[in-house]
C-alpha cells in the first residue's frame, strides 16, 4: 500500500530537526513505515510566486533520511508519470519527498487536475498538516476527491485539543494573546470573549487596545484601523492590558515588572489557558522577560489543560529553553498546536476548508 502523506514543512528554521512541526512529520512517517507502506510526501515551504530555489524542500532530504535510518528519494520536477513508475518499482517502507508543492500554481488554486496527478502516486491519502487546513489547497481539499482519505493523528489531536476548549473549556479560563499581528487575533478575542474569564493581551494587540482606551503608545506597533471595530469592546472588564511596560525608541517592547506578576496571579487560578503570541521582542533578551514569565506561569500550573500555538510562540519556547533552562516533562496537561493562522480561525470558530473536505467523507 503507497500512502500520499500531507504533512507540514514550512519551517524557517536552518537547524529544524528540534522544530516541533518536523517532530510531528517524523512520528507520522515512522507510523505508517511500521506498517511496512511506502510514504509519498507531500508539503510545501514559504509563500514562493513560481519557482525558488530558497525555498526548496531539498533541504530536508538528508535530515529525514538520517532520522528515519532509510533513504528519501526526492522529486523535483513534478514529473508524475516518472515519479508513479518509480515509486511502483520500489520496496516496501520506502520514502519519497516531492519538491514544494506552491512552486505549481494549481496548488493555491485548489486544482482539481493538479489533485488528480497527485492521487495517481498512491492508493490512500492521509492528511496530517493542520497548519495548513485553513487554506483551499489542492492537496489539503481537492485531492480527498480523488482518493480514499483519512486525517492523521497530528490532526486528529488538533482537532480534539481546540474543540475542547472552543466548546467545553473548564473554568476560569485564560486567553493569552500576543504577537504582532492584531488583525489575525481579533476573532478569536471576540469569539472567545463570552467564554473566557480574562484575556491577556501582548505585544501588538495590547498596544492597539492600550491605544482604543487613551495610553500614549507613543510609536509603537498597533492597528489603528481596528480600532473602531473593536469599540464594543474596548473597555471590556475581561480584557486585561498591561499596566506598565518596556520601552526603547519611543516603542513598547515587552511587557513590564508589574504586569508580569498581575498575569503570573492570574494564570495560576487557571483551570484551562490559551495562548498565542509572545509579549514583546523575545528575540532581545532584554525584552523576554514578560513571554519567560508568561511560560513559567504556565509551567506552574500543574492543574490546567493548556494549548499553545502559533510559530512564533513555539520558537519564543525555544529560545526562551536554551536561555533560561525552561523545561516541562511532567504536564500532560500541555498540547503544543502546530498550527499559527489555522488555530486562530479554528478558535474563532470558522470552519477550516481542509477539515470540512475530511469530513465530507467520514474521515474526521
Amino acid at each position: 500500500m503507497t500512502y500520499l502523506l500531507r504533512l507540514n514543512l514550512d519551517i524557517k528554521e536552518k537547524n529544524f530537526k528540534d522544530n516541533l512541526r518536523f517532530k510531528a512529520a517524523v512520528s507520522t512517517i515512522k507510523a505508517i513505515q511500521k506498517r511496512g507502506h511506502k510514504v509519498v510526501i507531500l508539503s510545501h515551504r514559504g509563500r514562493p510566486k513560481g519557482k525558488d530555489g530558497t525555498l526548496s524542500l531539498r533541504p530536508f532530504v538528508p535530515v529525514l533520511s538520517r532520522v528515519l535510518n532509510r533513504k528519501v528519494v526526492f522529486m523535483p520536477d513534478f514529473n508524475f508519470d516518472k515519479a508513479k513508475q518509480k515509486i511502483a518499482a520500489s520496496p516496501p517502507r520506502s520514502v519519497f519527498l516531492l519538491e514544494n508543492l506552491r512552486f505549481l500554481p494549481g496548488e493555491n488554486r485548489n486544482s482539481q487536475t493538479l489533485a488528480r496527478q497527485l492521487s495517481t502516486l498512491a492508493d490512500r491519502y492521509i492528511n496530517d498538516d493542520f497548519a495548513t487546513a485553513h487554506r483551499e489547497a489542492a492537496s489539503v481539499v481537492a485531492i480527498t476527491k480523488f482518493l480514499p482519505s483519512q486525517a492523521g493523528p497530528i490532526l486528529k489531536a488538533e482537532v480534539k485539543n481546540l474543540s475542547r476548549v472552543k466548546n467545553n473549556p473548564r473554568h476560569p479560563l485564560v486567553v493569552i494573546i500576543g504577537g504582532a499581528k492584531t488583525e489575525d487575533k481579533l476573532g478569536v478575542i471576540k469569539n472567545l470573549l463570552p467564554k473566557a474569564d480574562w484575556i491577556l493581551l501582548g505585544g501588538g494587540p495590547a498596544n492597539t487596545f492600550l491605544a482604543g482606551r487613551g495610553f500614549n503608545i507613543g510609536k509603537s506597533l498597533h492597528a489603528p484601523a481596528l480600532l473602531r471595530e473593536l469599540k464594543p469592546i474596548i473597555n471590556h472588564k475581561k480584557i486585561v492590558t498591561p499596566i506598565d511596560w518596556l520601552t526603547e525608541g519611543g516603542k513598547i517592547l515587552d511587557i513590564g515588572p508589574e504586569t508580569r506578576a498581575l498575569y503570573a496571579e492570574i494564570i495560576a487560578q487557571a483551570k484551562t489557558i490559551v495562548w498565542n503570541g509572545p509579549m514583546g521582542l523575545f528575540e532581545q533578551k532584554k525584552f523576554s522577560h514578560g513571554t519567560e514569565a508568561i511560560a513559567r506561569a504556565i509551567l506552574k500550573n500543574k492543574v490546567a489543560r493548556t494549548i499553545i500555538g502559533g510559530g512564533e510562540t513555539i520558537t519564543s519556547l525555544g529560545i526562551l529553553n536554551t536561555r533560561y533552562k525552561i523545561q516541562d516533562t511532567k504536564n500532560r496537561n500541555l498540547f503544543l498546536s502546530t498550527g499559527g493562522g489555522a488555530m486562530l480561525d479554528f478558535l474563532a470558530g470558522k470552519k477550516l476548508p481542509a477539515i470540512e473536505a475530511l469530513r465530507k467523507k467520514h474521515a474526521l
